[in-house]
């Protein structure tokens, strides 16, 4: 019978989970979304193949808890590029920037996120962070200059909030995505004194006000 080896990761009851959704990420960084299977996440987490049904029932659970993971990520994000802003951009232009940076810094989950359809949003722990996260975005515009600690879902938007946000949103998250695809890199190299893409963007938001 072979020796256990010394060297393999050890779990205790609890992290299993965090560990699966850390091989997970990992692999959606190095491989895609394509090489993301139930069976490659257990194989890069050092544990048996069976593991990750009991916490995640099939590979579209394993996806979206990891598109959570993410959506929780993106609100502490956007709450932190809203406080850093404060002063030089409205609220939600501030949140604007902080969609893009995250976007930049984390194409793979973003992808995830927003582009995948292998997503189920009803899954509590995906349906929680996804509605939080939007909260914020909700409150650049329900709450004028001012950023609220915590955010909540339930508050209750005008017609002219909710179109100020659908506005806003359709123009960073169509830039995001010109820019994870590098549609943007032919206008910046013609454009005369122009840095990366997240100056053109603030550019944009200063003539927007």
């Amino acid at each position: 019978m072979p020796k256990p080896d010394p060297d393999a990761p050890r779990y205790h009851h609890g992290d299993l989970k965090s560990a699966l959704l850390q091989a997970a990420e990992t692999i959606l960084k190095r491989d895609g979304v394509e090489g993301l299977t139930l069976r490659a996440a257990a194989r890069e987490a050092g544990v048996s193949h069976a593991a990750p049904k009991n916490h995640f029932d099939d590979i579209r659970g394993l996806l979206s808890e990891l598109a959570a993971v993410g959506y929780a990520r993106f609100r502490t994000a956007l709450i932190a590029e809203a406080e850093a802003q404060i002063g030089s951009f409205e609220p939600i232009d501030a949140l604007g920037i902080g969609y893009v940076k995250f976007a930049r810094d984390n194409p793979e989950l973003f992808t995830l996120m927003f582009r995948s359809g292998r997503l189920d949003f009803e899954r509590p722990a995906l349906r929680d962070a996804n509605r939080a996260a939007f909260a914020v975005l909700a409150s650049g515009t329900a709450n004028g200059q001012t950023m609220p600690a915590s955010p909540t879902a339930t508050q209750r938007l005008s017609v002219g909030q909710s179109a100020s946000i659908a506005a806003k949103w359709s123009l960073v998250h169509g830039f995001a995505c010109l820019m994870l695809d590098r549609r943007l890199q032919p206008l910046l190299q013609r454009t005369q004194g122009a840095g990366d893409e997240l100056d053109l963007l603030e550019t944009i938001l200063r003539r927007e006000r």
